[in-house]
């Protein structure tokens, strides 16, 4: 994937703030410390572009960033990266704010195409379940990948692949694509897989 261009717009902590020019958005979601920032900025082969932080919970709102990919015919879109779920090093009131925020961008938002869900190659927890069982419940496609494969040896891969695969209850169909900020691991394949749930 050919990127022009890649920008913070706005974090936002209420739904006036959102963008209104009607471009395509993929949100991002996962539990806290997932390496959700990690994987943006590899994705978007930018080394600083969303804020990295070893304290879970860092991200706090909604961030847009507006991308650019060009080919044939240049592409608009937002990727959208949304607060980690589960535990955060922050306060109960900032926490009890997530969750109505989120679940209103998730359900309503007409803007949204897919959602792609981040869990951990090493294994999952309940709150990845019941995420990827709410989305399924309002009818938002989605998209599991797993995150910080590097961590795996090849020999262990399979194996907590296929764990993570049956604890989601996924169907053969559905790909759980893996993905490694290190490396860079898996970044063409989710490209892809991104452009097809825009379309």
């Amino acid at each position: 994937m050919k990127i022009l261009s890649a920008e913070f717009i706005r974090s936002c902590h209420e739904v006036e703030q959102f963008p209104r020019d009607r471009l395509r958005e993929v949100a991002f979601v996962g539990r806290s410390n997932v390496g959700k920032s990690s994987l943006l900025n590899s994705l978007l082969n930018r080394k600083k572009l969303a804020k990295v932080s070893r304290t879970p919970g860092k991200t706090r709102m909604i961030n847009f960033f507006r991308v650019t990919t060009g080919g044939r015919v240049r592409d608009d879109f937002y990727i959208v990266d949304l607060p980690g779920y589960g535990y955060a090093a922050v306060s109960k009131s900032v926490r009890a704010q997530w969750g109505p925020m989120m679940e209103g961008y998730l359900s309503k938002r007409s803007e949204l195409r897919g959602v792609v869900l981040l869990v951990d190659a090493r294994g999952i927890e309940q709150h990845d379940r019941s995420t990827l069982e709410w989305l399924k419940a309002i009818q938002r496609r989605a998209l599991v990948v797993t995150t910080k494969v590097d961590k795996l040896s090849r020999s262990e891969r399979p194996t907590r692949l296929a764990a993570i695969r049956d604890g989601l209850a996924l169907p053969p169909d559905v790909p759980v694509l893996p993905y490694s900020s290190v490396t860079h691991e898996g970044r063409d394949q989710l490209w892809r897989a991104l452009v097809a749930l825009m379309e």
